[in-house]
Protein backbone atom coordinates (compact mmCIF):
# COMPACT_ATOMS: atom_id res chain seq x y z
CA UNK A 1 0.00 0.00 0.00
CA UNK A 2 1.26 3.45 -0.92
CA UNK A 3 2.22 5.76 1.95
CA UNK A 4 0.19 8.98 1.84
CA UNK A 5 2.32 12.11 1.61
CA UNK A 6 0.45 15.32 2.16
CA UNK A 7 1.37 18.06 -0.28
CA UNK A 8 1.25 21.83 -0.09
CA UNK A 9 -0.24 23.17 -3.32
CA UNK A 10 -0.60 26.81 -4.34
CA UNK A 11 -2.79 28.31 -7.08
CA UNK A 12 -1.85 31.95 -7.62
CA UNK A 13 -1.55 34.60 -10.33
CA UNK A 14 -3.70 37.35 -11.81
CA UNK A 15 -5.88 35.07 -13.95
CA UNK A 16 -9.32 33.70 -13.25
CA UNK A 17 -9.54 30.10 -12.09
CA UNK A 18 -7.48 29.74 -8.91
CA UNK A 19 -10.41 28.80 -6.68
CA UNK A 20 -11.92 26.77 -9.52
CA UNK A 21 -8.71 24.74 -9.83
CA UNK A 22 -8.60 24.16 -6.08
CA UNK A 23 -12.25 23.11 -5.99
CA UNK A 24 -11.61 20.74 -8.90
CA UNK A 25 -8.84 19.20 -6.83
CA UNK A 26 -11.25 18.94 -3.88
CA UNK A 27 -13.80 17.14 -6.07
CA UNK A 28 -11.12 14.74 -7.33
CA UNK A 29 -10.00 14.03 -3.77
CA UNK A 30 -13.58 13.44 -2.63
CA UNK A 31 -14.06 11.06 -5.54
CA UNK A 32 -11.14 9.04 -4.14
CA UNK A 33 -12.81 8.90 -0.73
CA UNK A 34 -10.75 11.66 0.91
CA UNK A 35 -12.33 13.88 3.53
CA UNK A 36 -12.20 17.48 2.29
CA UNK A 37 -12.87 20.81 4.00
CA UNK A 38 -12.82 24.18 2.21
CA UNK A 39 -12.24 27.27 4.35
CA UNK A 40 -12.73 30.62 2.61
CA UNK A 41 -10.82 33.62 3.98
CA UNK A 42 -12.40 36.50 2.06
CA UNK A 43 -15.70 35.18 0.79
CA UNK A 44 -18.71 35.56 3.01
CA UNK A 45 -21.91 37.48 3.28
CA UNK A 46 -23.40 36.33 -0.02
CA UNK A 47 -24.33 33.15 -1.86
CA UNK A 48 -21.79 31.47 -4.11
CA UNK A 49 -22.61 28.63 -6.50
CA UNK A 50 -19.94 26.38 -5.05
CA UNK A 51 -21.62 26.29 -1.60
CA UNK A 52 -24.57 24.18 -2.74
CA UNK A 53 -22.70 22.08 -5.29
CA UNK A 54 -19.86 21.04 -2.99
CA UNK A 55 -22.23 20.25 -0.15
CA UNK A 56 -24.12 17.86 -2.44
CA UNK A 57 -20.81 16.06 -3.08
CA UNK A 58 -20.03 15.70 0.61
CA UNK A 59 -17.40 18.46 0.67
CA UNK A 60 -17.82 20.86 3.55
CA UNK A 61 -17.24 24.51 2.72
CA UNK A 62 -17.15 27.34 5.25
CA UNK A 63 -17.14 30.99 4.14
CA UNK A 64 -15.35 32.69 7.06
CA UNK A 65 -14.64 36.11 5.61
CA UNK A 66 -16.69 39.28 5.53
CA UNK A 67 -16.50 39.85 1.78
CA UNK A 68 -14.28 42.04 -0.34
CA UNK A 69 -11.87 44.40 1.40
CA UNK A 70 -11.44 46.92 -1.41
CA UNK A 71 -12.57 50.41 -0.27
CA UNK A 72 -13.02 49.26 3.34
CA UNK A 73 -12.80 51.89 6.07
CA UNK A 74 -10.17 51.48 8.82
CA UNK A 75 -12.88 50.17 11.16
CA UNK A 76 -14.06 47.67 8.54
CA UNK A 77 -10.46 46.57 7.93
CA UNK A 78 -10.10 45.77 11.61
CA UNK A 79 -13.26 43.65 11.38
CA UNK A 80 -11.78 41.87 8.35
CA UNK A 81 -8.52 41.27 10.29
CA UNK A 82 -10.43 39.81 13.23
CA UNK A 83 -12.38 37.50 10.89
CA UNK A 84 -9.17 36.38 9.15
CA UNK A 85 -7.45 35.67 12.48
CA UNK A 86 -10.48 33.65 13.61
CA UNK A 87 -10.38 31.77 10.28
CA UNK A 88 -6.68 31.00 10.77
CA UNK A 89 -7.45 29.65 14.26
CA UNK A 90 -10.16 27.46 12.75
CA UNK A 91 -7.72 26.18 10.12
CA UNK A 92 -5.24 25.28 12.87
CA UNK A 93 -7.90 23.38 14.85
CA UNK A 94 -9.20 21.51 11.83
CA UNK A 95 -5.71 20.81 10.47
CA UNK A 96 -4.68 19.12 13.71
CA UNK A 97 -8.03 17.39 14.34
CA UNK A 98 -7.28 14.35 12.17
CA UNK A 99 -10.77 14.66 10.61
CA UNK A 100 -9.58 15.74 7.14
CA UNK A 101 -7.34 14.51 4.36
CA UNK A 102 -7.36 17.81 2.44
CA UNK A 103 -7.93 21.41 3.45
CA UNK A 104 -8.46 24.11 0.84
CA UNK A 105 -7.53 27.55 2.20
CA UNK A 106 -9.31 29.69 -0.33
CA UNK A 107 -7.99 33.23 -0.79
CA UNK A 108 -5.48 32.95 2.07
CA UNK A 109 -2.86 34.61 -0.16
CA UNK A 110 -5.15 37.63 -0.54
CA UNK A 111 -5.58 37.75 3.23
CA UNK A 112 -1.81 38.10 3.63
CA UNK A 113 -1.51 40.60 0.78
CA UNK A 114 -4.22 42.87 2.22
CA UNK A 115 -2.67 42.74 5.71
CA UNK A 116 -5.41 40.65 7.28
CA UNK A 117 -2.89 37.93 8.23
CA UNK A 118 0.85 37.93 8.79
CA UNK A 119 3.05 35.92 6.45
CA UNK A 120 4.87 34.30 9.37
CA UNK A 121 1.55 32.97 10.72
CA UNK A 122 0.84 31.24 7.42
CA UNK A 123 4.38 29.83 7.30
CA UNK A 124 3.98 28.53 10.86
CA UNK A 125 0.75 26.87 9.79
CA UNK A 126 2.54 25.17 6.89
CA UNK A 127 5.31 24.00 9.20
CA UNK A 128 2.76 22.44 11.57
CA UNK A 129 0.95 20.51 8.82
CA UNK A 130 0.53 16.82 9.65
CA UNK A 131 2.54 14.66 7.21
CA UNK A 132 -0.43 13.04 5.44
CA UNK A 133 -2.60 16.15 5.11
CA UNK A 134 -2.90 17.95 1.77
CA UNK A 135 -3.12 21.76 1.96
CA UNK A 136 -4.29 23.85 -1.01
CA UNK A 137 -3.76 27.63 -0.87
CA UNK A 138 -5.34 30.02 -3.35
CA UNK A 139 -5.28 33.72 -4.15
CA UNK A 140 -3.17 36.24 -5.98
CA UNK A 141 0.12 37.48 -4.59
CA UNK A 142 1.47 34.25 -3.07
CA UNK A 143 4.51 35.27 -1.07
CA UNK A 144 7.90 33.96 -2.23
CA UNK A 145 8.40 32.11 1.07
CA UNK A 146 5.06 30.31 0.61
CA UNK A 147 5.97 29.43 -2.98
CA UNK A 148 9.33 28.10 -1.78
CA UNK A 149 7.68 25.95 0.91
CA UNK A 150 5.05 24.51 -1.46
CA UNK A 151 5.36 21.21 -3.31
CA UNK A 152 3.26 22.35 -6.28
CA UNK A 153 2.69 25.89 -7.53
CA UNK A 154 0.54 26.86 -10.50
CA UNK A 155 0.46 30.46 -11.60
CA UNK A 156 -2.61 31.38 -13.60
CA UNK A 157 -2.14 34.34 -15.95
CA UNK A 158 -4.93 36.45 -17.37
CA UNK A 159 -4.86 36.64 -21.14
CA UNK A 160 -8.35 38.02 -21.64
CA UNK A 161 -11.30 38.69 -19.31
CA UNK A 162 -14.78 39.99 -20.17
CA UNK A 163 -14.65 42.47 -17.28
CA UNK A 164 -12.13 44.51 -19.32
CA UNK A 165 -14.94 45.05 -21.88
CA UNK A 166 -17.37 46.12 -19.15
CA UNK A 167 -19.15 42.77 -18.86
CA UNK A 168 -20.29 42.36 -15.24
CA UNK A 169 -19.69 39.22 -13.16
CA UNK A 170 -21.84 36.37 -14.44
CA UNK A 171 -23.83 33.98 -12.27
CA UNK A 172 -22.32 30.50 -12.50
CA UNK A 173 -19.02 31.88 -13.79
CA UNK A 174 -17.77 34.33 -11.14
CA UNK A 175 -20.11 33.40 -8.30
Amino acid sequence: MQQAQGLIMVFTGNGKGKTTAALGMAVRARGQGLRVLVLQFIKGGQSYGELEALGALGIEIRPLGLGFVRNATPEQMEEHRAAARAALDEVRREMLSGRWDMLVLDEINYAVHFGLLEEQDVLALLAAKPPALHLVLTGRYARPAVVERADLVSEIHEVKHPFARGVPAQKGVEF
